[in-house]
């Protein structure tokens, strides 16, 4: 497997009518996404060079809604990602969604940093 090396990983944009939406980036892309489920999730997935360019997509879940701060970019972590989840709290951060897995697709955490962005993290391991 190729290790990445970049910082960016992921990111969602969360929306609230999510087949509006999914015409609305494929209209002003002139591309199709790809539908995908993963848990309580509805997703549509920017095409990508998947798994070792960044990708990202469309989602739908319960709790998150579109609009001003309805993006969630996930940091890559190449290495001790338990690691890094307990380092968070201990600089001032909080953890809002521990170590979990996404199957054949690795681990990813979700945290709010000091200033209240909340941002995601994965890792293969």
């Amino acid at each position: 497997m190729t290790t990445k090396k970049d910082a960016l990983n992921w990111f969602e944009i969360f929306v609230n009518d999510f087949d509006r939406a999914k015409r609305f980036y494929e209209t002003i892309l002139k591309t199709s996404l790809t539908d995908c489920a993963m848990e309580d999730m509805k997703m549509s997935m920017f095409p990508s060079q998947c798994p070792n360019g960044v990708g990202g997509a469309i989602t739908q879940m319960p709790g998150v809604t579109g609009g001003a701060g309805g993006t969630l970019v996930y940091l890559n972590v190449e290495g001790d990602l338990d690691g890094v989840i307990s380092r968070i709290p201990k600089a001032g951060g909080a953890i809002t969604k521990p170590r979990t897995s996404i199957g054949e697709h690795g681990f990813i955490a979700i945290f709010k940093d000091t200033e209240g962005n909340v941002v995601g993290l994965h890792s293969i391991k």
